[in-house]
């Protein structure tokens, strides 16, 4: 909704505000005008649980006699990040698109890299073998796969890599890092390259 836009909508509710109630809702709160948020009491409410996502994403499959296997429910949770709008669009669209829900037709739909090739190049990171994890992400990157989309699924996928915790927290430390100068423009191959190696001397050099 652009700026423009929001601001006939404060216009609306100023005219309307005795008879008639807005609720709205959104991604981001910074991306609303402040004239709107100021009339608004903000409720903010956090992600839901992989578990939560996955009950109401069964019950739906059920319902409906979606073909699916459990393997596509769970690329729908990863997919969703949370969000059960975002799942169940996920859900509709793979069945609409291939008739059955299974891991390889989400993640065509969904156009995300795979969690379990960037889990396989998480893994060499851990073993410091850094030529295997360069491999990995430049077949990533010759996908066509953005800078942005190929951090934002490292993060995922290494909050749940089994690894030691004071591993894990590095690897996030300077995953985060990066994710930072991608978002700050600078999202490019070497970039990413970087934050490979990096993470392969935190491997090498990790003390518990």
């Amino acid at each position: 909704m652009t700026s423009g836009a929001q601001q006939a909508l404060r216009r609306t509710m100023e005219i309307y505000s005795n008879t008639t109630r807005f609720a709205l809702a959104c991604n981001l709160s910074s991306k609303i005008i402040e004239p709107i948020q100021s009339r608004c009491a903000i409720i903010r409410f956090s992600k839901l649980t992989e578990e939560q996502v996955l009950s109401r994403i069964v019950k739906v499959v059920e319902a409906e006699k979606v073909p699916h296997v459990s393997e596509g429910l769970e690329a729908i949770v990863f997919t969703a990040d949370g969000d059960m709008r975002q799942g169940l669009n996920n859900l509709q669209a793979t069945f609409s698109g291939f008739g059955v829900v299974n891991q390889e037709n989400v993640f065509k739909v969904c156009d995300q890299p795979h969690p379990l090739l960037v889990s396989s190049m998480i893994g060499h990171c851990t073993r410091s073998a850094l030529e295997d994890a360069h491999a990995a992400m430049k077949h990533l990157f010759d996908q066509g796969y953005s800078a942005t989309d190929i951090i934002s699924t490292v993060f995922r996928v290494t909050k749940s890599y089994a690894m030691p915790e004071y591993l894990k927290l590095e690897f996030i430390r300077e995953i985060g890092f990066t994710h930072v100068r991608i978002t700050d423009g600078v999202g490019t191959f070497l970039q990413l390259c970087g934050m490979l190696a990096k993470l392969c001397k935190v491997a090498a050099n990790a003390k518990p």
